[in-house]
């Protein structure tokens, strides 16, 4: 397993002359904030200056974010070019994004869940609103419900708009609040159980279809599972 060499050090799923992915630990910033904390980017990009001898800067486009608590599969294009066209595919929504989530409940087998958002950017709070409110947005998403575990439900979920928080807010109106988050009605004080397990993206330069996957990290309540048979 190649690694960026960096503190924290990150696992890297897939590198070539224009794509870099890597699985992003729980508890990192995607990108650097007024905190000062480190963040995946600026780690990615020391990674590359590092590795290929970069002199100064080196480019690396965020094309898309997870939040803090969230770890998984992130991908970043290492020229303006690649960044253009997998933007283009992300406002397209051809990019398929695949996340696991263990959720407080027994959820059914499967479901499509469609509400109207609304982020309160003051407070970093998205709440479910009618659709005729100002600045609600459409959220929808469609999961499976992998297996059982006592209390515990582990879930396949398939983002089809991307919205701030959308799947911790959908689950949580749904009675099902993630394991962990606090902030949308979880009853434990625990790391997020939320993890992006795949993305799945047409490589900008050959054409081809590229499947990028990360595995949930070895702790409880991810430990109740057995991903092997997750297919």
């Amino acid at each position: 397993m190649k690694t960026t060499g960096t503190n924290p050090d990150i696992e890297i799923i897939y590198e070539d002359n224009h794509l870099l992915a890597v699985s992003k630990p729980r508890g990192l910033l995607s990108q650097e904030d007024y905190s000062g904390k480190p963040d995946l980017l600026n780690l990615c990009k020391e990674y590359l200056i590092r590795e290929y001898n970069k002199p100064g800067d080196a480019f690396l486009g965020l094309l898309h974010r997870l939040d803090k608590p969230v770890s998984g599969v992130m991908l970043f294009a290492k020229t303006s070019k690649a960044a253009a066209r997998i933007s283009e595919q992300i406002r397209q929504r051809t990019v398929k994004k695949i996340y696991l989530a263990i959720v407080e409940g027994s959820a059914p087998k499967n479901g499509m869940l469609t509400h109207y958002l609304k982020k309160q950017k003051n407070t970093n709070f998205t709440e479910v609103v009618s659709p005729q409110t100002k600045g609600a947005k459409r959220a929808e998403l469609m999961y499976d419900r992998l297996e059982k575990n006592g209390d515990f439900s582990l879930l396949r979920i398939t983002l089809i708009t991307g919205r701030p928080h959308q799947i911790r807010v959908q689950l949580a109106k749904e009675g099902l609040p993630i394991f962990g988050d606090r902030k949308y009605g979880s009853g434990k004080n625990k790391h997020i159980a939320l993890h992006a397990g795949a993305l799945i993206v047409k490589h900008p330069v050959l054409k081809k279809e590229v499947i990028l996957t990360s595995k949930p990290p070895s702790v409880f309540p991810w430990t109740l599972f057995d991903y092997s048979k997750i297919r």
